[in-house]
């Protein structure tokens, strides 16, 4: 097992973890039949030397999700399911938290595969930093020459940025990390998952745990992999979609937009204003699409030069999608969307959440 911070050296409140307390394993599953049952296999599977039990939350799927869930709860009873009637990210995971036993809770979805030592490595480090939350990398792989590429667009700066989560890095304290392993404890304190957010759920979570207090810990030797989205438009959807709900994120806890969530906006707005400027007759204007342009096909030769050929020329494609796609979400989120948040959105106890939308 990769070594951890000695518990002298502790940066978080918390105290250590008994020897091998039991684990939870949750997971949303939406139309999941692809991955689910290597996904289930694999979470199953760990080193881990204590208790495993996993709840599999199951959304309205359209294909044979349910029956396979289905399958493995009657082949191990390590294995139950609870329902999730609205479909929802954050719901599911508030459901199958809340039928879960454990004080260690594993988040993992559908489509991820496990490392067999993920658990023990976690739950060491949750000891063992004082965290209230620990995770690493999302280890994107495709099986497709499209999947291949995003796969190397999500695991580049170029593509998303520095985040540790998805580039690597040192361990330490972080804003966030993917998917998460938790002390049960502070997610029953600050009321689990805000039911409201469709997407950005992980990235609100762990903005409260750090307002909270406590420590959120990335550790690159904690890696899950991760099946991209196979097509354009499913790419495009999906970036649409986080970059509109880090919006609404961002007005409704006031200061927590970072200036790295405005570049692609930024390169979008330049992209269409040069464009727009150029077919007007100022062709200088031009140089601005040209430029962008320019960049990610230059970066794309450059980060996938691992890669096969049919993949490879997919790369410029998949990484203007993401940008495109993510800007146009957070450019385009209606201001009432963080408003409806804010006025549906409880703490723990009940009351009304104490942050509302920004302007």
């Amino acid at each position: 097992m990769p070594s951890s911070p000695a518990v002298a050296d502790r940066p978080g409140d918390l105290p250590p973890l008994p020897p091998t307390p039991p684990v939870s394993v949750v997971m949303p599953v939406l139309n999941e039949s692809r991955h689910l049952e290597e996904a289930v296999r694999r979470a199953l599977a760990q080193d881990y030397p204590g208790e495993i039990e996993l709840v599999i939350a199951l959304g309205p799927s359209t294909d044979d999700t349910d029956a396979i869930a289905a399958r493995l709860a009657a082949a191990d009873p390590r294995v139950r399911t609870v329902p999730n009637p609205s479909g929802r990210t954050p719901a599911a995971l508030n459901a199958a938290v809340k039928a879960a036993r454990h004080p260690v809770v594993v988040r993992v979805d559908g489509h991820g595969i496990l490392p067999p030592d993920y658990v023990s490595v976690a739950v060491a480090l949750l000891s063992d930093t004082g965290a209230a939350n620990v995770g690493g990398i999302m280890d994107a792989e495709g099986t497709t020459p499209f999947e291949e590429a995003v796969a190397a667009a999500m695991t580049s700066k170029l593509g998303v940025g520095n985040a540790r989560f998805h580039t690597g890095g040192g361990a330490g304290p972080s804003d966030t990390v993917y998917l998460g392993v938790f002390r049960r404890e502070i997610l029953d304190k600050l009321g689990g998952y805000n039911e409201e957010f469709v997407r950005a759920q992980d990235w609100e979570l762990n903005y409260r745990i750090r307002q909270a207090g406590h420590l959120i810990w990335f550790s690159p030797d904690l890696r899950v992999s991760y099946r991209p989205r196979p097509t354009v438009k499913a790419l495009a959807k999906q970036y649409f979609d986080y970059g509109r709900w880090r919006r609404v994120v961002s007005r409704h806890h006031k200061g927590s937009v970072n200036p790295r969530y405005l570049a692609a906006p930024a390169a979008l707005v330049g992209v269409v204003a040069g464009t727009v400027a150029g077919a007007a007759g100022f062709r200088p204007a031009f140089a601005l699409p040209a430029g962008y342009a320019a960049l990610i096909v230059g970066g794309a030769l450059w980060e996938g030069r691992g890669l096969e050929l049919s993949a490879r020329v997919r790369l410029p494609v998949a990484m203007a999608t993401m940008h495109g796609a993510w800007a146009a979400g957070f450019l385009t989120s209606p201001r009432s969307l963080a408003e409806q948040v804010a006025a549906n959105s409880t703490d723990a106890a009940g009351a009304p959440a104490p942050e509302s939308a920004a302007p």
